[in-house]
C-alpha cells in the first residue's frame, strides 16, 4: 500500500506522549511534516529535539481559544488527528460534576472547536481523525462519563464525514482498546484489573501505541482514499462479542 505522506501537512493534538507521541513519529516517518499540540513539557521538547526538521510544535492548552487563533492562521492543515482527551474512571453515583465538566471539555468540545477551526485550511483530500475508543461503541462499569463521550465522537465522525464529503474531506475515527500508555498503567499494574481486561480481547493482549499510530496512518494515507465516516476498531476482538 501506498502510505506516502510527503508534502502534507499533520496537526496532532495530545502529541508529547503515549498514542499522540507514536502517531507524531508514524506520519513524520511517512514523510508529512508534523505540528505537535501539546502543554510545555520535557516530552514536547524531547519529541521536538528528536524531530528537528519538518516539526514546528505549538506549546499550549488544546482547549485554549489561542489553540483556536493559531490554526485559523494556518495557510494549509491537510491532517488533523484530534487526540487529546481524558479519563476520569468512577461508579456513576461517586462522578462530581467538575469530573463531568472536564471529560465533556476536553473529550468532546475541544475536539469540536479544534476541527471546526482547522476546516478552513483544509484543502480537497484532506483528512480528519477522531482518536476514539471501543468505549464509543459498548459500554462498561466506571466509565459512564467516558463512554458517553466517546460515542458523541463516532456521531460527530459520521455527521462531519457526510457534510463535509463534498469538499473532498474524509473523516473516520480510530477506536482503541486499552493501550499501554503513562494515563493506563497505574490501571493496567492493578493484576484483578489487568486480568479482566486481557478475558474481554479475545486476542488476549492489550495494544500498543504503535498499533493505533498504523491504523491513523492507514486512514489518512492514499491507501484510505475511499474511507469516510468509518470507525476502524483496533480492540482484539473487544467488541466482536
Amino acid at each position: 500500500m501506498n502510505q506516502d505522506l510527503i508534502g502534507k501537512r499533520a496537526v496532532i493534538t495530545g502529541a508529547s506522549r503515549g498514542i499522540g507521541r507514536a502517531i507524531c513519529e508514524t506520519l513524520h516517518a511517512a514523510g508529512a511534516e508534523i505540528i505537535p499540540i501539546a502543554r510545555p513539557s520535557e516530552a514536547l521538547d524531547e519529541l521536538v529535539a528528536a524531530y528537528p526538521e519538518r516539526c514546528s510544535p505549538w506549546a499550549g492548552d488544546a482547549a485554549s481559544d489561542d489553540l483556536l487563533t493559531f490554526l485559523n492562521d494556518q495557510d494549509r492543515i491537510d491532517i488533523l488527528v484530534n487526540n487529546v482527551g481524558t479519563n476520569v474512571p468512577k461508579p456513576m453515583e461517586a462522578v462530581t460534576d467538575d469530573e463531568l465538566d472536564l471529560m465533556l471539555d476536553l473529550n468532546v468540545r475541544t475536539t469540536y472547536r479544534v476541527s471546526r477551526a482547522s476546516l478552513n485550511a483544509m484543502p480537497d483530500g484532506g483528512r480528519v481523525v477522531h482518536i476514539s475508543s471501543q468505549m464509543g461503541h459498548v459500554g462498561s462499569p466506571n466509565r459512564t462519563v467516558y463512554c458517553m463521550t466517546k460515542h458523541a465522537i463516532e456521531g460527530l465522525t459520521k455527521a462531519m464525514a457526510v457534510e463535509l464529503a463534498a469538499r473532498g474531506i474524509r473523516v473516520n475515527s480510530v477506536a482503541p482498546t486499552f493501550v499501554e500508555t503513562p494515563m493506563t498503567r497505574p490501571m493496567l499494574d492493578d493484576p484483578d484489573f489487568s486480568a479482566f481486561v486481557k478475558r474481554m480481547i479475545p486476542l488476549g493482549t492489550v495494544a500498543s501505541t504503535e498499533d493505533i499510530a498504523q491504523a491513523v496512518l492507514y486512514l489518512c494515507g492514499p491507501a484510505g482514499k475511499m474511507i469516510t465516516g468509518h470507525s476502524l476498531v483496533v480492540d482484539g476482538g473487544w467488541t466482536a462479542q
